[in-house]
């Protein structure tokens, strides 16, 4: 707890919730001075009870996570009053999230027992009609995304074990309220639910909620719970801004399996549901599996031969295959090498990645090598599971069908890698590649990929502006903008949507606000085709000058001097790093991309 490299271990799952309320404010201080650079969020926070040491526990969890928030907090149970009336003091914040912190105390009125099912159904209508106006009236106003809480159970239960399937039980009230929440965030995006009816449930109910508490102070919730509360909303915030993590580095031996395959053999590792130790690996197995469907990179960093890594993943029982993994790093190289080598062939942060190792010296080691990278204390193996899922590395809050091909586009990825070292003329190679682009403004069936690009691209990233789905939604229909998506194929297949440009008219002028690319496509001339094809659409619309923004962060280094390079001229160099760029459309204008062919989306 003194030493500033291990202030975030105190706030990774599990932490130890006493020890954070009680140092709360000193945990910040070391946040603070440990970090060089955080993204600032505004968060506003709508309650239904008391509120204050929930925020206080959040901006814990939020600074550790990279993202410096200022909060606005309403007044005790202002939650409805401050979304659907007027709300200068709201207005003026501008939030660019919102969590609404309601439990069941916020509910007015319950069902009695001499209700018919009409008037039961009528309940639960007005109780929802509140809540979506709520919902309603915040989204088009702030345009932001919005948290809001689910229901826990009651503590008690007037009709016992009848509540669940009852229509006068709380229980199934409850539960029916839940579910029109659950079909509102269906259909609208940008609005998420806080699952605190299972947060509370694994909590343990009799312990989230202390009466006392509630009377006295009204706090809906224990204080001892606040932290796990807080860490899960967190987690959502984080991910909502693409601050996830985006892929696993494993260990082999006890870790995917119990035993050493190299003293073992096959047959003497411990993995598939005959016995208890290889159950418990071999569900562990299909859970990181599972996450691979969800687009988490899976990688290796074993102190092995690669031949024996190989066959314990050929083992008849193993949920995981040679081929579920991109990067594969089996030799007797310290780990921290192999690590960072796994995230140079990914061409990712290695803060990007988790590091899962039974063997504590060797996450300690990871950890004091490479800043930032997180390596859970897994415990013994019937844990890691739940340690894993319950520390929201990979919180999902949006899901695209690129998600579901990540895997196999970083694969592909290695496999342009591989190629291009066989190639001495890099011309010939990006030939070899036969790639062709789709690049045209933004379509309805691309926005949720271009949203996530905007919140996850980093390198690559000239402004490190971000962008919700509904704003996204709104440049696009609006015609003081230009946009661009670009969607890259070669011969080794479908790199996706790669590439993202939105520019706002200004008279005769295009000002670049958000210019991103996937850094798997970086020098493929996929910028160049970028830049003609803004150039072309300009030129459609009399415009006569491009002007580009950089906004310096601790990950775009590396495209300071992108608009130059493109022909732009540096036109202010501001003391935080900050340069304005400006580019003369010519009227004979020579397209920069050579080897991309256009394709009509």
């Amino acid at each position: 707890m003194e030493e500033t490299g291990n202030i975030r271990k105190t706030l990774e799952y599990p932490f130890d919730s006493k020890n954070i309320l009680s140092k709360k404010k000193k945990i910040k201080r070391m946040l603070l001075k440990e970090r060089r650079e955080f993204e600032d969020k505004k968060v506003a926070v709508l309650g239904g009870s008391t509120t204050h040491d929930i925020i206080d526990i959040v901006e814990l969890f939020l600074l550790a996570q990279g993202i410096r928030p200022r909060f606005y907090e309403s007044g005790y149970n202002g939650y409805y009053t401050e979304s659907v009336f007027e709300n200068p003091a709201l207005k003026e914040f501008h939030p660019d999230i919102i969590y609404i912190y309601t439990t069941n105390r916020n509910i007015e009125q319950y069902p009695d027992i001499s209700m018919t099912n009409e008037q039961v159904d009528r309940l639960i209508s007005g109780t929802v009609r509140k809540f979506t106006d709520i919902w309603e009236s915040l989204s088009k106003e702030y345009h932001c995304p919005i948290i809001q809480n689910n229901f826990e159970m009651p503590c008690y239960r007037l009709l016992g074990n009848r509540e669940v399937w009852d229509i006068h039980g709380t229980v199934n009230f409850l539960s029916r309220v839940n579910e029109q929440f659950y079909r509102y965030a269906q259909k609208h995006n940008d609005f998420f639910i806080c699952d605190i009816n299972y947060i509370s449930a694994d909590y343990g109910l009799q312990k989230w909620h202390d009466p006392l508490y509630w009377y006295m102070y009204k706090y809906a919730l224990s204080l001892d719970a606040i932290p796990t509360l807080a860490f899960n909303v967190s987690n959502m915030i984080k991910s909502i801004f693409g601050k996830n993590k985006k892929g696993f580095v494993l260990d082999l031996d006890q870790t995917l399996w119990g035993g050493v395959i190299g003293d073992d053999g096959m047959e003497g590792i411990k993995l598939g549901p005959e016995e208890p130790e290889g159950e418990a690996y071999w569900e562990f197995q299909r859970y990181l599996k599972q996450h691979k469907d969800l687009g988490i990179l899976l990688n290796i960093d074993s102190k092995n031969e690669r031949q024996n890594a190989l066959l314990g993943l050929g083992h008849p029982n193993s949920m995981l295959k040679e081929s579920d993994f991109i990067s594969i790093q089996a030799n007797w190289s310290p780990k921290s090498e192999n690590f960072l080598q796994i995230a140079k062939e990914l061409n990712l942060l290695p803060e990007s990645l988790v590091f899962v190792d039974d063997n504590p010296a060797e996450r300690a080691i990871v950890e004091h090598q490479i800043e930032g990278v997180s390596a859970p204390e897994i415990g013994n193996v019937q844990d890691y599971l739940r340690t894993i899922d319950r520390s929201g590395f990979f919180e999902v809050t949006t899901l695209s069908k690129d998600d579901a091909s990540r895997n196999e586009m970083y694969r592909k990825n290695a496999e342009r890698t591989r190629a291009e070292s066989s190639f001495k003329d890099y011309t010939e190679y990006l030939c070899f590649l036969n790639m062709s682009a789709e690049i045209a403004p933004f379509r309805s069936v691309y926005i949720p990929r271009i949203t996530q690009l905007t919140n996850k691209s980093n390198q690559f990233n000239l402004t490190a502006k971000r962008y919700t789905q509904s704003e996204i939604e709104g440049i696009s229909a609006n015609e003081s903008f230009v946009t661009a998506y670009g969607k890259l194929t070669d011969r080794f297949g479908d790199n996706g949507v790669v590439s993202v440009i939105i520019g706002e008219i200004k008279g005769d002028e295009c000002h670049i606000c958000l210019w991103l690319m996937s850094c798997r496509v970086l020098k493929r001339n996929m910028e160049f085709a970028m830049m003609d094809y803004m150039v072309e659409r300009c030129k459609e619309r009399g415009i006569h000058k491009l002007v580009g923004y950089y906004h310096p962060t601790k990950k775009n280094e590396m495209v300071r001097e992108f608009y130059g390079d493109l022909g732009f001229f540096k036109t202010i160099q501001k003391e935080d790093g900050d340069t304005v760029w400006e580019y003369e459309i010519p009227e004979v204008y020579i397209k920069r991309n050579t080897v991309i062919k256009e394709i009509q989306p």
